[in-house]
């Protein structure tokens, strides 16, 4: 990372589709302070493009081909504790929130908001803070007031992700794939969703991750 006063703010742009990231590499440079150093359109190449780049901030989607954005901050953070990390997506669950918080992510802040609201939540990112769009801390906020939250909340970000993936219909074998882990370790996985959410067949998981919006039926 570099000096940020000095050289400004390089960041490390990933999204699936192109024209996101064009129109938002526009945007970012357009403010002087902001540097997109490189791009990425899906998990493994935004850890790779990390890595060579050593950026400032990374701002990344949750939805991606393959391993989600989860596991690119799960990664990322793992190879470097103090990365700085803005979530960019058009998903405002508050299970996939905490998850993406609970995963190390700095900030989240959804499409729906102006474009200076990215730019500010990069720079409040960088200095070290935490940002968030007003939508997502109205969520936020609200999940805070349930009184039984959400079934999902016993789950950690690994056992939400091979959720997600599995509701979206990806195999065992396609998961293990995409989180490099053995089909095994993704069947214990399986079984331990079944076990703490209490569904007792797949089907019922699926509706589960449909009603918490980790994906659509």
């Amino acid at each position: 990372m570099n000096d940020v006063a000095a050289t400004g703010i390089s960041v490390l742009l990933v999204d699936d589709h192109p024209i996101v990231r064009q129109g938002y590499r526009r945007v970012l440079e357009s403010q002087g302070d902001l540097h997109v150093v490189a791009e990425a359109d899906n998990a493994a190449d935004a850890y790779g493009a990390f890595k060579a780049h050593d950026p400032d901030v990374v701002v990344l989607d949750i939805s991606m081909p393959g391993a989600s954005g989860l596991e690119a901050i799960r990664n990322i953070r793992a190879r470097s504790p103090r990365a700085r990390i803005l979530v960019f997506t058009m998903h405002n669950e508050a299970v996939l929130v905490k998850a993406a918080f609970s995963a190390g992510a700095s900030g989240f802040v959804t499409k729906s908001s102006e474009p200076s609201a990215v730019v500010n939540a990069i720079r409040s990112v960088a200095r070290g803070e935490r940002a968030m769009s007003d939508d997502i801390a109205h969520i936020l906020a609200e999940d805070s007031l349930s009184p039984t939250g959400s079934v999902l909340d016993q789950l950690g970000e690994r056992e939400i992700e091979i959720l997600r993936q599995f509701a979206g219909g990806a195999t065992t074998e396609e998961i293990a794939t995409h989180l490099n882990l053995s089909v095994k370790t993704v069947q214990n996985y399986h079984y331990l969703i079944k076990t703490k959410t209490g569904a007792r067949t797949d089907a019922q998981l699926v509706r589960l991750a449909a009603t918490c919006g980790l994906t659509r039926i």
